[in-house]
């Protein structure tokens, strides 16, 4: 279907009968005569010279050209788009919450083809978007305007993190309304979500006439948090009702963006909900940075984890092996239990459990000397948390590694007794376990005291009701050790028989990971932001800090993503949209009288004016060349030139756009999986240094030496794959060419190898591939190169892999600025640079994980700068020497 934004202009084709008439005379060629004498001359008869007609095929050429001028200024569009009303002004409105992230592309199509079709129309335009702005700012009307004008708008719009807030949107088309714009047609283009406040329904019923456009081909989907079962971790995926059964593919990465474990979620057909299960070794599990449902670009289908969610290692030792995995009466059958759903439980020897990472170790009843005393001295004062529960050994005999000096127990019955079981006070605001719950039920029957002293109070972290301390703790070197002042089983209280024993071992756990007692009160800053595709990126603007402990409800100015503790270096909480939104639901149906659309499988528009127009000028040009060819004014020679050179005009622009910008290359080996790594390797490459730079690099591309230009490019990756072989003649003329002219190869073997990082089989793939490559003498990278100071400081070059040696030119070649031709080195650079759409990492860096990778990424903008910008750098670190020479 074919329709034109300028339809009155086809009126002209009725003149092209006139301009048939017009072009089909055509001056004749000059007749040729040899010159007589004058006298011949009087003689010659005199006749009418009559005009050559124009040939049949000419005409026709002309005729087209002009059919095609009409035709491109007529606007016709290939495939227009249904529109409303087609009067008036064009209202649109979009929910840019987060459930409009997966499918935001086709959103954004659609907003620029209704735009495009409002300025074929020349009607003005606005835009109102539901979701709160950066900072909380409340959704408002732009325009009216030309709708040429709001297209850039639009582009640049993209889905928030947070909920859309439609009843401000209402409000704010309200007041706008008031402002008076007349008639106006309206396409709110829905996610299809109620999100739990009913505005939609009061949205829609005010906007008249309406055109409803959602995306009724793909539910939109809510991630949650994980639970902890046993050993397993399980994830949930909530989506809204779908009629046909469809799958998810559950992805756990780490802090580096690898991929550690993948699950399948199956959801039936009519389906709001699907689990799956994480059956991890602790290790692995521990290293789970983030979970994504793969292809959901949107923050709905990322869930991160922060030591909530850890199973950390805690070790169990009792005063006696014998009898302590007892049922009921054991003293350590209730701690197993407990602790079960979210730590990992290890049993042996102190040594034995000390000799691996540990974060909790918990002690029931046992009383230390010797070797073990010094033992558990040093693990927590080296930052671990000890527990220790009391009873009859420890209250016979004490040891230095406790919160406070114990005097006596007491019991009932007993010299120090009570008249009845003590219940627990509430727990002080500056406990670990404030805000827990206390069960009526729970009760005390026999504990031990704690010495009075002066600095016994801010040690105290649960109390009876009468005042004794319960829990007490005290701060050791970089741990702490807590102290029960009851046993670990029910023979002195009802304790260990309640869940808030069990939270109570909770909160002890998660504060082996960095959440200290007195941070309860404090505040979080945001450190990391997850915008609408689900990416983290730096925080909005106007981002708000959040309570340490406790729920925090998602907002514009509480973003989902990491919030950390100021001075509290590693320990971050992680703020996630599943479970602090509502589950995914449909809104009601649209209003009687409103039209509905697809947002999905829309055929893109696509405009043939220019095109048309185009046409018509090569035509054009073409009837120039063969009028002036008719009248013997241009040879057939020169026409063939001139179509030639027409015909090689592509290759022309092809070469050009690289010389218009700067990009990075990479050697083409004919391994496709070896090209498409150095490919992303670069892109990701470019774009870190576009991002903390001044440069700006396009995309790199892929050459073949001696076949394409080389000249267009300061910096050249060559992988050297395990079967390479010697180039020919050409490659080696281009790539010799290349470096003496200025520009650097960096010769990546991407071996782990040892010692120097090559093993034979890479030294001799370098060797064939360097041979016939004017290669200068070489030597290790010094400390002082400009490599390591070009723009960062770095004390190793690392890539994926680290620890090999890095090759640079050693003599000075000053015709060169003293700049490497060459840099060599196995440590697969590109494989560390490389990332997929989300800023993921494609490959994980050994040994050194995230901070591998920034190191690596860093070398590549020292090694762009070295390229692009030679040795200023190290010009900037001789000038006091120059200045003295100067001086003397």
């Amino acid at each position: 279907m074919i329709s034109f934004a300028a339809p009155t202009l086809l009126f002209a084709l009725a003149a092209l009968p006139a301009l048939w008439w017009l072009l089909r005379v055509t001056p004749p060629m000059p007749r040729q005569q040899d010159f007589p004498a004058a006298i011949l001359l009087r003689d010659l008869p005199t006749r009418e010279e009559t005009p050559a007609r124009t040939p049949w095929w000419i005409l026709l050429l002309r005729l087209l050209a002009a059919a095609l001028v009409i035709l491109g200024l007529a606007r016709p569009v290939l495939g227009p788009q249904a529109g409303g009303s087609g009067q008036g002004l064009l209202l649109l409105v979009v929910d840019d919450g987060w459930a409009s992230g997966p499918d935001w592309p086709l959103r954004a199509a659609l907003m620029q083809a209704e735009l495009d079709r409002a300025a074929r129309e020349e009607r003005p335009a606005a835009l109102l978007a539901t979701a709160p702005g950066e900072g909380g700012t409340a959704p408002r009307v732009l325009g009216p305007m030309p709708a040429a004008d709001l297209m850039p708008r639009v582009a640049a719009l993209r889905p928030r993190s947070w909920l859309p807030d439609r009843a401000a949107a209402l409000a704010a088309l309200e007041a706008w309304e008031r402002g008076g714009h007349g008639r106006f047609e309206t396409i709110f283009l829905s996610d299809g979500m109620a999100h739990g406040d009913g505005a939609a329904e009061a949205l829609m019923a005010r906007l008249a006439p309406l055109t409803v456009a959602r995306n009724e081909e793909r539910p939109v989907r809510l991630l949650l948090p994980p639970r902890a079962e046993g050993d397993r971790m399980v994830a949930a995926l909530h989506q809204s009702p779908a009629p046909i059964a469809s799958e998810a593919q559950l992805v756990a990465r780490g802090q580096d963006g690898r991929a550690l474990a993948q699950a399948r979620i199956a959801l039936p057909a009519g389906a709001t909900s699907g689990e799956t299960a994480l059956d991890l070794p602790a290790e692995i599990r521990n290293q789970i940075f983030r979970l994504d449902v793969a292809e959901e670009a949107g923050a709905g289908a990322t869930v991160l984890l922060d030591e909530r969610f850890r199973r950390r290692p805690v070790g169990l030792l009792p005063g006696a092996e014998g009898g302590a995995d007892a049922p009921l009466i054991g003293e350590l059958f209730y701690l197993e239990r407990a602790l079960l759903p979210f730590a990992e439980l290890r049993r042996g020897e102190a040594e034995r459990l000390l000799s691996r990472p540990l974060s909790v170790l918990i002690l029931a009843d046992r009383p230390l000397e010797g070797p073990e005393l010094a033992a558990v001295t040093r693990f927590v004062e080296e930052g671990g948390t000890l527990v220790r529960f009391a009873g009859p050994r420890l209250a016979e005999e004490t040891d230095a590694l406790l919160p406070v000096r114990l005097r006596a127990e007491r019991q009932l019955g007993g010299s120090l007794s009570w008249e009845q079981p003590q219940r627990l006070a509430p727990f002080p605001e500056t406990s670990p376990f404030a805000g827990l719950p206390i069960p009526a039920e729970v009760s005390v029957t026999r504990q031990v005291l704690a010495e009075p002293s002066a600095d016994l109070a801010p040690r105290i972290w649960a109390r009876l009701a009468d005042g004794t301390p319960l829990v007490t703790g005290q701060a050791r070197g970089r741990g702490r050790v807590v102290l029960f002042h009851v046993t670990a089983n029910a023979e002195w209280s009802d304790l260990p028989l309640s869940g808030l024993f069990v939270q109570m071992l909770r909160r002890l756990v998660a504060l082996s990971g960095g959440v200290a007692g007195n941070e309860a009160e404090g505040t979080l800053a945001p450190v990391e932001a997850l915008d609408g595709f689900g990416r983290l990126v730096p925080p909005p603007p106007g981002a708000q800090p959040i309570p340490a402990q406790g729920e925090t409800a998602i907002t514009a100015r509480t973003p989902p993503g990491w919030y950390g503790a100021p001075g509290a270096e590693g320990f971050r909480r992680a703020l996630n949209l599943g479970g602090a939104v509502p589950l995914p639901a449909p809104h009601a149906a649209p209003p009687p009288g409103a039209a509905t659309r697809a947002i999905a499988g829309l055929p893109p528009e696509r405009d043939l004016g220019p095109w048309l127009l185009a046409a018509a000028l090569v035509l054009l040009a073409l009837d120039l060349l063969l009028s002036l060819r008719l009248r013997g004014l241009l040879a057939l020679r020169a026409a063939g030139v001139a179509l030639a050179l027409l015909a090689a005009s592509p290759a022309w622009a092809q070469d050009g756009e690289h010389a218009l910008v700067t990009r990075l290359a990479f050697v083409a080996t004919g391994d496709a999986s070896a090209d498409e790594t150095a490919r992303a390797g670069l892109s990701g490459l470019s774009e870190f240094v576009n991002r903390r730079t001044s440069a700006s690099l396009a995309e790199p591309v892929g050459v073949v030496p001696g076949r394409d230009e080389l000249s267009f490019f300061p910096l050249l990756l060559f992988v050297v794959r395990p079967d390479a072989q010697t180039l020919d003649a050409a490659a080696q003329g281009a790539l010799n060419t290349f470096m003496r002219d200025g520009g650097i190869i960096l010769f990546d073997t991407r071996d782990e190898g040892s010692g120097e990082g090559y093993s034979p089989g890479a030294r001799a793939a370098l060797r064939r591939v360097t041979q016939g490559l004017t290669i200068p003498p070489l030597m290790p990278v010094p400390e002082d190169h400009v490599l390591r100071r070009a723009f960062y400081l770095l004390p190793e070059l690392p890539g994926r892999f680290a620890g090999g040696t890095v090759w640079v030119s050693r003599e000075q070649d000053r015709a060169n600025d003293s700049v490497s031709p060459v840099v060599i080195g196995g440590h697969d650079w590109a494989s560390a640079w490389a990332s997929d759409a989300r800023g993921n990492a494609l490959h994980a860096a050994i040994p050194g994980g995230a901070r591998q990778r920034v190191l690596a990424l860093r070398f590549g903008a020292n090694l762009v700068t070295y390229a692009l910008t030679g040795n200023y750098k190290g010009d900037q670190v001789h000038v006091p020497a120059i200045l003295e020479r100067l001086g003397n």
